[in-house]
C-alpha cells in the first residue's frame, strides 16, 4: 500500500501514510525504512518519494505536506530581505506562497507572479500591488506557463526573485521536473537583478530533469537547518557556498533574542539585513586573507517564536 501510494503521487508524507493505512507514523516509518533499503523508495524528512534524484514532479496536495514548519522557517526570514517599495517576482511553489503570505505587510511592495496560490495570499494586502502573467493554467500547481505567461515578462526588470524548486545541487544548481514550469522560471530570473532561492533541507543534493537557475546566478540560499545525520544537505551547503551563493539558515529550535556575530546591536526592519558578503564566483581568485567563513546573526524574532539565524557563508 506504501510503495502504490508513492508510485501514484511522486511524494507522500507519513502523516498522509499513517491516515491511509490506518496505523501509526512510527510504523510507517519503520516501513519506509525497509522500503528503502531495498531501494523501491527514498525517505525524505517527514515523507517518502520515488527513488532516484530525477523524480517526476508530486502535485500540490503533496508538497503542503511536506516539510511544514521547515518551509515556515524559511519564509519567516526570507520576507526579511524584501524592503517596503520593492518590486519582485515570486514564482510558483509551496515554500513560496509560504513567503507571500507574510509579503502581505510589507508596504509599497510590487510582486509579479505567475503562481495563483501566490495572488490569493496576497489578495486581501491592501499596500501591495500585485501583477499577474498571462499564460495556460497549469492544475497541479496553480501556476501560469507556457508562452503567454513567458512574452509578459519579456522587458521586465525588477530587484529580486524569489524561485523554489524540487531540487538544488551545485553542480547544476535549482532544477524542477517540468519543462513548463522550468521554462518560465528562467523568464522570471531574467528579469532580476538578484536571485532568491527557497529550498528546504530534503531539495539539497536531489537532482531533477530541468535546469531552472544554474549556480553561479544564484545569489542567496534561504534554507533551514539539516539534521545532524544528513550529511548529504550539509555537504551540499558548503558545495554552494564554496560557489559564492550566500546561505541564510533559518532555525526551527527554540525561541530566543539573537545576537549579531558581531557584537552589534541586532538590526531592525528599517536596518539593512544583508550582509555584503558577495563571495567570488566559480573561476575568480579570491584575494589573500579572505576567511572561509563569515557568519551574522539576524536578531530579528521570527513569528511564532521561532529563531532565525543567518549564515553568509563564501569561499576561501
Amino acid at each position: 500500500m506504501i510503495l502504490e501510494m508513492v508510485r501514484a503521487n511522486g511524494a507522500v508524507s507519513l502523516r498522509e501514510l499513517a491516515r491511509v493505512v490506518q496505523t501509526s507514523e512510527v510504523t510507517v516509518r519503520r516501513d519506509v525504512r525497509a522500503l528503502e533499503a531495498e531501494g523501491l523508495l527514498d525517505r525524505r524528512h517527514g515523507g517518502a518519494v520515488l527513488p532516484g534524484g530525477f523524480t517526476r514532479e508530486s502535485g500540490f496536495p503533496q508538497k503542503s505536506h511536506l516539510a511544514t514548519a521547515e518551509k515556515t522557517a524559511i519564509a519567516d526570514l526570507a520576507a526579511n530581505f524584501v524592503e517596503e517599495g520593492e518590486a519582485i517576482v515570486v514564482g510558483a511553489g509551496t515554500t513560496t506562497q509560504e513567503l507571500a503570505r507574510r509579503l502581505a505587510r510589507v508596504p509599497g511592495l510590487t510582486v509579479v507572479t505567475n503562481s495563483l496560490l501566490v495572488a490569493q495570499a496576497l489578495a486581501h494586502a491592501n499596500r501591495v500591488e500585485v501583477v499577474m502573467t498571462g499564460g495556460t493554467l497549469r492544475g497541479s500547481n496553480y501556476a501560469l506557463v507556457g508562452s503567454g505567461a513567458e512574452q509578459s515578462l519579456q522587458g521586465l526588470r525588477v530587484s529580486r526573485a524569489f524561485l523554489s524548486g524540487s531540487g538544488l545541487t551545485a553542480e547544476r544548481g535549482l532544477s524542477t521536473s517540468n519543462m513548463l514550469s522550468a521554462s518560465v522560471d528562467r523568464a522570471l530570473v531574467q528579469a532580476a537583478a538578484e536571485v532568491v532561492v527557497l529550498a528546504d533541507h530534503t531539495k539539497l543534493g536531489t537532482d531533477t530533469m530541468f535546469q531552472t537557475v544554474p549556480t553561479d546566478v544564484i545569489t542567496r540560499l534561504v534554507t533551514d537547518e539539516p539534521p545532524a545525520h544528513d550529511d548529504r544537505a550539509a555537504t551540499e551547503l558548503q558545495a554552494l557556498a564554496d560557489q559564492g551563493v550566500q546561505i541564510a539558515v533559518a532555525g526551527t529550535g527554540a525561541s530566543g533574542n539573537a545576537q549579531n556575530a558581531g557584537g552589534e546591536g541586532a538590526p531592525t526592519r528599517q536596518q539593512r539585513r544583508d550582509v555584503a558578503l558577495p563571495g567570488p564566483r566559480r573561476g575568480q581568485v579570491p584575494g589573500p586573507g579572505s576567511p572561509l567563513r563569515t557568519a551574522a546573526v539576524l536578531g530579528e524574532q521570527a513569528p511564532g517564536g521561532e529563531r532565525a539565524r543567518v549564515a553568509d557563508l563564501r569561499r576561501r
